[in-house]
């Protein structure tokens, strides 16, 4: 007997007894909470039986689409077989040994070790404490401080919150927490008024160097940022950016942690975001794509020269976590790269579909209310702009994002908006006719936004 509750009542329960995420409440429960009820490919279908094209694969995470029956038969294989133990004490088991072994095995010559956490939050805090942990182990207790980005996102817990720069969250919970610094992010469009791309990549880079010397080369453990800066807006930094910071952070003796939560697992057409750019992390925090989503796992790659300290000098690493590896996620996460490896969809990103996707959003740079369309793989930013012809942007940014984003929803089409900012990272596994349906629809969504908005 199936005692689920009609759909018609969840919306109901929902109301009474869910406190959803990232969520205004009392608007939530007025307008009704959107029920999805099953997913295939890249559609989604919600509790009246509506389509959509989920183009931005759930929350930057379901890397080969919805449906993988093979993923769900290894997770019951694994349930049936080993469903739960940990990884303290000694003990490991199949799936998270072998996981550990698959992930170093992509992710370039000197990162070898994996240290397994639930989440990309979790993965935040793990190499936080790593970081600092590391130094001290070296008998320089006093490198605490971390660098990261202003508007730069690294998850919601209070780590991860304090070292995101995003100031809505700081405002929450009194945060940031002591240690933490923010330098400029790589926004040309927005922050880089007269120069040239590549002269403000140099210049927003070379704040870390100034930063380092006002808090002391000697107190900085690590510097952190996404490879593309996903909640903040997908800003996509310009060429000469990563290749300067790699060189300061190597110049300085500060850790690098390149975090790879949204970019890693083939978004870019490379295994990593920092493959992509041509840079080597100490530490890099993955998730999302690691299982694509379809059980939560994460993870802290490390280096050798981390894992060194860790493994011979250290003693015991006083962190972890109860699900830390955990074998039925695990197992999902093997059988999920398994599907990446022998469906090539790294290459796929690289060679196909990303150069597809890249001319397609590209083409939306000639309607009136967008500034730029720029994208990397199968991660896409569009700028929206008021008047084009000098990046001039709407006066309430967030509410220009939801018109554009409410309309796209309306038609059938899952995106994302950072204010003035439309968000795209759809399955690598999405077709040339779903990007041009995704085109398509967002087209007619700002069709609507220029013939209902003056500025």
């Amino acid at each position: 007997m199936n005692d689920r509750p009609a759909l018609s009542n969840l919306a109901t329960i929902d109301a009474a007894h869910h406190l959803h995420p990232f969520s205004d409440m009392k608007e939530l429960n007025a307008r009704g909470t959107r029920i999805i009820e099953r997913a295939e490919g890249v559609y989604i279908y919600d509790s009246n039986g509506k389509k959509y094209l989920d183009a931005f694969a759930g929350l930057w995470c379901v890397n080969v689409g919805y449906g993988r029956r093979s993923i769900a038969d290894a997770a019951y294989r694994q349930m049936q077989e080993l469903p739960y133990y940990n990884t303290f004490f000694g003990t490991t088991t199949p799936p998270a040994t072998l996981l550990a072994q698959k992930i170093a095995s992509h992710a370039g010559e000197k990162l070898k070790r994996v240290f397994f956490t639930n989440s990309g939050s979790e993965a935040t805090d793990t190499w936080f404490r790593m970081a600092r942990v590391y130094w001290k182990v070296l008998g320089k207790p006093e490198k605490t401080e971390v660098i990261a980005r202003k508007n730069g996102y690294h998850g919601s817990t209070v780590a991860g919150a304090s070292l995101g720069g995003m100031k809505l969250m700081h405002e929450q919970g009194n945060l940031p927490i002591e240690g933490i610094h923010h330098i400029g992010q790589p926004y040309w469009y927005a922050e880089g008024g007269d120069l040239s791309p590549a002269e403000f990549g140099l210049k927003v880079a070379r704040e870390l160097e100034e930063k380092i010397d006002e808090l002391g080369e000697d107190r900085v453990a690590a510097f952190v940022a996404e490879p593309i800066q996903g909640a903040g807006g997908v800003i996509i930094p310009p060429e000469t950016y990563w290749p300067e910071i790699a060189r300061i952070c190597k110049a300085r003796n500060v850790l690098l942690v390149v975090d790879e939560v949204i970019c890693g697992f083939g978004r870019l057409g490379a295994w990593f975001g920092h493959q992509y750019y041509g840079v080597e992390p100490d530490l890099a925090p993955i998730a999302k794509g690691l299982s694509s989503g379809y059980l939560p796992i994460g993870g802290v790659l490390v280096s050798d020269r981390v894992a060194d300290v860790m493994v011979n000098e250290l003693g015991d690493f006083y962190h972890g976590f109860t699900y830390s590896g955990h074998p039925v996620s695990a197992a999902a996460a093997l059988e999920n790269i398994r599907i990446i490896e022998e469906e090539g969809l790294v290459e796929r990103v690289r060679d196909d579909i990303g150069p597809y996707f890249a001319e397609a959003w590209k083409s939306l740079e000639d309607h009136d209310v967008v500034g730029q369309a720029e994208s990397v793989g199968l991660i896409g930013g569009l700028q929206l702009a008021a008047d084009k012809a000098v990046r001039r942007r709407y006066a309430k940014p967030d509410d220009i994002g939801a018109t554009v984003r409410n309309h796209c929803v309306e038609n059938g089409l899952i995106m994302r908006a950072t204010g003035d900012r439309m968000l795209a990272s759809p399955a690598l596994t999405i077709s040339r006719l779903e990007i041009d349906e995704v085109v398509e629809k967002l087209r007619a969504a700002l069709d609507h936004l220029r013939d209902t908005v003056r500025e």
